[in-house]
């Protein structure tokens, strides 16, 4: 482990990149097969010489970067973008992260590319940081450095998850190649870094109580991370609030350098915690492999909600269709004495709307 010296945390040249991290379906579940790291695509040599090292750890950059897209699908299952990953492919955002050398259009600089990198910047971070805790890895383990004095009922104990490894072993992934002077590298390694934070500062005790009947005579309390779910919600609303920024072009003796400026001084400015964009988003209503929309035809609609899923936002006015769908279900359920619970099985007809 002397190459890269990880253990000092220092990871010069490492450029393993969320965006660019094409895992497929195949690639998905690393964690239960051999790891070839020859055989994944779109690592440059210095990602390869990483991956070789420190083998152990890319299972869990695996598992956070699928962690971080399905929390995405979940917080916008409802709206036109609804996070679809193209062919189901577990890492793959299509345009929104593409960082090829090809023009991808407008969606690179978007809302929904600000919470993508921060979404997944949070989750490689919690998943490692998970990885540790659970005694998977051998290059990292409990946080033995934030415990500080116990508090009144209790001591400390169990496995505090050290949150700050994970987050510095994200930061090094996510933002290796956003070292570009352009206003879309500043705007990744901003929002990254905002997911990131995301972890630390949700950190909070979890404790568990001793005693004889539950009395919780003896308590042990130990930092832990909050359900990803609590963080998806947050940053879900971090894009809602979202700043939307404008490009500054300076002259510097290195070449021309873009950086970003709030555009509507009076809204108060974004802090490190915030996310920031600077290009509009398309309305998402035809499918468009440009800016990796899908469009809404055929999906499942609300007709009784006048939000965004509802059938006449979602379908963008284009009308929905209804079909009827049967479904099995378990019913007149029964508790018997004790203690199992006895179901019969009915089968019930719904009303499916989907777009046109």
């Amino acid at each position: 482990l002397s190459e890269g010296g990880f253990f000092q945390h220092d990871f010069n040249g490492l450029t393993f990149v969320l965006g660019s991290l094409a895992l497929g379906q195949q690639y998905s579940s690393l964690g239960s097969q051999p790891i070839l790291c020859g055989s994944i695509p779109g690592l440059v040599p210095k990602q390869l010489r990483f991956c070789r090292n420190y083998i152990e750890i890319m299972p869990s950059v695996a598992e956070g970067v699928k962690l971080g897209i399905q929390e995405c699908q979940h917080q916008f299952r409802g709206r036109r973008w609804n996070c679809t990953t193209i062919k189901d492919n577990l890492a793959i955002f299509g345009p929104v992260l593409d960082k090829g050398t090809h023009s991808i259009g407008f969606m690179s600089s978007t809302r929904e590319s600000a919470f993508v990198h921060a979404i997944a910047s949070a989750g490689v971070a919690f998943a490692v940081t998970r990885s540790c805790a659970e005694g998977t890895s051998t290059m990292c383990g409990c946080d033995s450095h934030h415990k500080g004095p116990p508090g009144e009922g209790w001591k400390w104990g169990g496995c505090s998850e050290d949150a700050e490894f994970g987050v510095l072993v994200s930061r090094e992934f996510a933002d290796a190649r956003e070292n570009r002077p352009d206003a879309r590298s500043a705007m990744n390694r901003h929002n990254n870094e905002a997911g990131r934070t995301t972890i630390l500062d949700h950190m909070h005790l979890r404790c568990k109580c001793h005693g004889l009947s539950g009395s919780c005579e003896v308590k042990t309390c130990w930092w832990a991370q909050q359900d990803f779910r609590t963080l998806g919600n947050y940053l879900k609303d971090k894009y809602d609030s979202a700043s939307e920024m404008i490009v500054e072009k300076h002259r510097e003796s290195r070449g021309w350098v873009e950086t970003l400026r709030v555009k509507y001084n009076f809204f108060k400015h974004p802090t490190e915690r915030d996310l920031v964009y600077y290009e509009g988003s398309p309305n998402f209503c035809e499918p468009n492999s440009e800016t990796g929309s899908f469009g809404t035809r055929d999906r499942v609609c609300n007709v009784s909600s006048h939000g965004i899923e509802g059938c006449d936002l979602l379908c963008c006015g284009r009308g929905h269709n209804t079909r009827t769908e049967k479904r099995k279900e378990k019913c007149h359920c029964i508790f018997h004495w004790c203690c199992y619970v006895s179901c019969q099985e009915c089968v019930r007809v719904y009303d499916v709307h989907t777009c046109k």
